[in-house]
């Protein structure tokens, strides 16, 4: 297991743009992010984790006109729907940042004053999409769309410009240097072959409207949206008041694939002009569509997280979004592929499993003794438990949240089969030291397999963990060996209708 302690990780998810209700691919990035931490905590780091709402820009006071409330009104509204799909969803992060507090215009105004050096005023005119919030160059406008599919309008203005242009050497340095910049390695092509492509300096102020953080010095200008919601960042660090530097070297970007270019691009080249640190790794996951078609209000197939967990549950969403689509790439969500997983991966397998064996032991006592050797057959189930987050961290640093599931239900598969082929309820009648190892062995794997769901499935291992009295606080109770354990009986884990 790992040795050093309080080595420091931070994981963010996009702050969610408010100009609508969260849906499933909300939840997604955020569930996301929730296992990522929640793997570190147990691991033994010190983790920051953050969420938030990105508040300003013309899209939201367009959105608020549209729905007859003031602007701050409808920004508290919604902004309260997302943290409320938070606590829905299980989050366990420290802190929920929105764009419109204090701290947070104060963070975005020093990191401006910070990349001053970089700025110039001009004026712009061109196609801009208030969904995207930016500006579309004429030749990737088709039929007075977006390359997204937003609508564009003419928009002229006086503007700051940031000179991105002069960072496009330095930036395919920084990915040539860190490959793992950027993931997953098909978003990384695509980023590097739009700056290859040649950058243009960026506007980054907006003076048609006034719904965003001042620039300092400037009356009429409020801040481009983009640089404003990514400072978000550095602001729940505690920038500019606290030094940044080291949380920020490891810290992981969970995003969608629409908004990697920000965060790819124009993020990075904000804080090398800043002289501040990067972040460690910028990830990019897919879109999800319903029942095999785009999500879309007008068709009315956009998936509610509220409804699934109520007619599914909690810990059976976070499972299904994370094994049914490896992490990065785009998925469908079926409700028959729902049922499915949740009849056969939780309830017949991982549900099965706990079942049978922590109910045999309460069948024979409730207690395990500890005078046995192993048999080869009994010290692979053993090891293969034992090196389970071993072989997770891996994979969970890569972010292959789906290769972190199909390792956990190895194990499950695994020590199914054992209990098939050992027939303790044989042995019972026949070798009492034989069951004691069998019964232990598959204790070690279910404890291990508990842990391993954690982050995936909280409310689950805890049950787990409350059959099995354990702790359930760190990875390192599972080289705790169990003596004389005395247990509860289980009920179902998933129970059938």
């Amino acid at each position: 297991m790992r040795k050093e302690r309080l080595s420091e990780f931070c994981v963010t998810t996009p702050i969610y743009y408010i100009n609508g209700d969260p849906h499933v691919g909300h939840a997604y990035a955020s569930i996301a992010a929730d296992i990522i931490a929640r793997f570190k905590r147990l691991d033994g780091f010190r983790v920051h984790f953050s969420t938030g709402t990105d508040e300003h820009g013309i899209k939201v006071a367009r959105s608020a006109e549209k729905s007859g409330m003031d602007v701050h009104t409808y920004s508290d509204i919604i902004s309260r729907k997302f943290k409320d799909m938070s606590r829905a969803v299980n989050l366990s992060e420290h802190d929920f940042i929105r764009t419109t507090e204090e701290r947070h215009i104060r963070s975005a105004q020093a990191l401006w004053k910070m990349i001053e050096k970089d700025i110039y005023k001009s004026s712009y005119s061109g196609w801009y999409s208030a969904r995207d919030e930016e500006y579309v160059p004429e030749n990737e406008v088709v039929d007075g769309k977006a390359p997204s599919g937003a609508p564009v309008e003419w928009m002229e203005e006086e503007s700051f410009f940031f000179r991105l242009s002069s960072y496009q050497d330095k930036l395919l340095e920084l990915y040539e240097k860190n490959p793992d910049f950027i993931a997953p390695v098909a978003r990384r092509n695509e980023v590097i072959s739009f700056v290859k492509s040649g950058l243009k300096d960026l506007s980054i102020s907006r003076s048609k409207f006034n719904w965003g953080i001042p620039i300092p010095g400037a009356d009429g200008h409020v801040m481009y949206v983009w640089i404003d919601a990514l400072a978000n960042y550095i602001t729940s660090l505690g920038f500019p008041d606290k030094d940044v530097t080291s949380m920020m070297s490891q810290c992981v970007h969970i995003v969608g694939k629409e908004i990697l270019r920000f965060h790819a691009v124009y993020w990075p080249a904000f804080l090398i002009s800043a002289g501040l640190e990067l972040p460690r790794r910028i990830f990019a996951h897919g879109w999800w569509t319903s029942e095999g078609q785009k999500m879309s209000k007008s068709i009315g197939n956009v998936v509610d997280p509220y409804d699934v967990i109520k007619n599914f549950g909690l810990d059976q969403l976070r499972y299904f979004l994370f094994r049914e689509v490896r992490f990065g790439e785009d998925g469908d969500f079926s409700k028959e592929n729902m049922k499915n997983r949740i009849s056969y991966d939780l309830a017949n397998d991982l549900g099965n499993l706990v079942q049978r064996v922590l109910a045999f032991i309460q069948k024979i006592g409730g207690n395990l003794e500890t005078n046995y050797d192993l048999n080869e057959a009994e010290k692979r189930v053993f090891e293969k438990s034992k090196n389970l987050i071993v072989q997770m961290r891996n994979l969970i640093d890569k972010q292959d949240l789906c290769g972190a599931l199909e390792t956990i239900w190895n194990l499950v598969s695994e020590s199914n089969k054992f209990v098939n082929d050992m027939k303790p309820w044989e042995l019972v009648k026949t070798d009492t030291n034989r069951l004691n190892a069998v019964l232990t062995v598959l204790c070690e794997s279910i404890r291990s397999i508990a842990f391993g769901i954690a982050p995936f499935l909280p409310d689950t291992a805890k049950k787990i963990f409350d059959f099995m009295d354990i702790e359930g606080k760190s990875f390192e109770e599972i080289e705790i060996r169990f003596t004389n354990q005395t247990f509860e009986a289980p009920i179902p884990l998933f129970p059938k209708d």
